[in-house]
């Protein structure tokens, strides 16, 4: 993590650009499934650096990871994948504007809803956006104009119910 925050620009540019071109892909065979775990356990592991993970949100891979999330065929990417999204939006310091929290917050939403009996499931996808909603919370608390953020009632909803019915919310 620390090499990584250390990069300049153009470096910085092209590990992000490898990076999206390896999750964006849509190679279906299992040497590319295990090429994106192994890519989103790493993303994991230096996503706890504040610096890091900053960037990395603001940048263009937080589109891909939602893209990732709704689409991948495979539970094990889409799981870490929220992971991801999840100790991205904990250990950030600051949220872009241009960020899309919102579209994120309303795909986890829809995911819980759609696998709302799949505990295993909702133990992956709560805490992510249990983290997004914090930290919408928090860049909200910090600014005199509150950014254009819209989170969806069904969000709160789908929460206080998973709540209701003892799902752990923090499992990594």
């Amino acid at each position: 993590a620390e090499k990584l925050s250390s990069l300049k620009d153009k470096d910085w540019n092209d590990f992000l650009q490898r990076v999206c071109s390896l999750l964006g892909s849509t190679e279906k065979n299992t040497g590319a499934a295990r090429s994106k775990l192994s890519l989103l356990y790493y993303l994991c592991t230096v996503a706890v650096h504040k610096e890091v993970a900053s960037r990395l949100i603001s940048s263009q891979l937080f589109p891909i990871l939602i893209q990732q999330l709704r689409a991948a065929a495979n539970w094990d990417i889409r799981a870490k994948v929220a992971q991801v999204i999840g100790l991205l939006a904990l250990h950030t310091s600051e949220l872009g504007e241009n960020v899309p929290v919102s579209e994120a917050i309303i795909l986890l939403t829809e995911l819980i809803r759609e696998n709302f009996r799949n505990s295993k499931l909702k133990q992956c996808l709560l805490p992510a956006l249990g983290e997004l909603l914090y930290l919408v919370a928090s860049e909200e608390e910090k600014r005199e104009h509150p950014r254009e953020c819209v989170v969806p009632s069904a969000a709160y909803t789908v929460l206080m119910r998973c709540l209701r019915e003892g799902v752990r919310l923090f499992h990594w």
